[in-house]
C-alpha cells in the first residue's frame, strides 16, 4: 500500500511539473502582428525599391492583413513580399488565412487562389529592385476550385533553394502535401515548425501533412538576384518570414511565433 501511496504522490507531482512546463511554454508565443498596423514589417515587391508598398498592396483592415491589388491595373508580375522586421531560426509559427476575390488581371494562372509565407529567407534589403522571389523557402497555401478536383494546401516550393525529401535531394520546384482541399473563402488555419537547417513540419488545421529536412541555397526559379548572396550548397539555419503577394487577393491573421530551443545535434534526412 506505501508503495502504491509513493506512486500515486510521485504521479501527481509529474502531473503538477508537466502542467507547469505546458502553462510556461504557452506563454511564450509571441504575437507579430498587432491587429492594428504593419510597423514591424518591411514590403519588398518586384519592380520596386525596398520599402516601398506600390498600391498599398499590404494594408490593415478590421484586424486583418489584407493583400489587395485594386491600385493596380494590369498586375505587370509585381510579386510582393511582407517580411517581419527580424529573422528567426528554431520555431513554432502559426496563422490563418483566407483567400477572397478573384485574380488581379494579367496575374499569372497558376497563382489563382494561391498564396504562402516565405522562411528562412534572404534578407529583402539584399534583393534587387527587379528579383522576383526571394531567395527562400515557401509553405504554399492553395485554395480549393470548387470543381471536386484534389488541390493540396500546405505546400512547398524552393525558390532558389533545395530540400531533401524522404532521405534524398528533392529535384522539383514544388512538393505536394497530403491535406485535404479547402474550398471558398474558409479561414485555414497553417502552423510551420522549423528546426534551423534540420527537420521542417507543415501542419494544417491541426494536420501534419508535409515534412523534410536539410534547407539549402540551390535550385533555380528566382532571378536577377545578387550572385554573393546566392551560395548554392549553403545550409538554411536561418531567415526572414513573410507574407506573400502574387496576384489572388488573400487574407492574414493571428500571426504568432514561439521560438524553440536550438539543436547543434546531427542533420536526419
Amino acid at each position: 500500500m506505501k508503495k502504491l501511496s509513493y506512486l500515486f504522490l510521485a504521479l501527481t507531482l509529474w502531473g503538477c511539473s508537466s502542467t507547469k512546463n505546458i502553462n510556461n511554454k504557452s506563454e511564450k508565443w509571441i504575437t507579430l502582428f498587432n491587429g492594428k498596423d504593419i510597423k514591424d514589417w518591411n514590403v519588398k515587391i518586384h519592380h520596386h525599391n525596398y520599402n516601398v508598398n506600390y498600391g498599398n498592396t499590404f494594408r490593415v483592415v478590421d484586424g486583418i492583413i489584407q493583400v489587395r491589388y485594386d491600385q493596380y491595373g494590369d498586375f505587370n508580375d509585381q510579386f510582393g513580399h511582407l517580411y517581419y522586421k527580424t529573422p528567426f531560426s528554431d520555431y513554432h509559427l502559426k496563422l490563418k488565412y483566407r483567400f477572397v476575390g478573384e485574380l488581379q488581371k494579367g496575374a499569372p494562372d497558376y497563382t489563382l487562389r494561391n498564396s504562402g509565407v516565405m522562411f528562412h529567407s534572404q534578407d529583402p534589403k539584399t534583393m534587387p529592385k527587379e528579383q522576383d522571389w526571394p531567395i527562400s523557402i515557401e509553405m504554399q497555401f492553395l485554395g480549393g476550385l470548387s470543381d471536386g478536383r484534389p488541390r493540396p494546401t500546405g505546400n512547398m516550393c524552393s525558390p532558389g533553394t533545395d530540400i531533401f525529401y524522404q532521405g534524398k535531394l528533392y529535384g522539383g520546384h514544388c512538393l505536394d502535401s497530403k491535406s485535404k482541399t479547402y474550398d471558398g473563402d474558409q479561414w485555414v488555419s497553417a502552423e510551420l515548425i522549423v528546426m534551423g537547417d534540420s527537420l521542417v513540419t507543415h501542419i494544417i488545421n491541426g494536420d501534419t501533412v508535409l515534412q523534410y529536412s536539410k534547407p539549402q541555397i540551390g535550385g533555380g526559379v528566382a532571378n536577377r538576384y545578387d550572385p554573393k548572396i546566392k551560395i548554392d550548397g549553403k545550409a538554411l539555419t536561418e531567415g526572414f518570414i513573410a507574407l506573400q503577394s502574387e496576384g489572388q487577393p488573400v487574407d492574414f491573421k493571428d500571426i504568432q511565433i514561439m521560438e524553440l530551443p536550438h539543436r547543434n545535434n546531427k542533420k536526419s534526412n
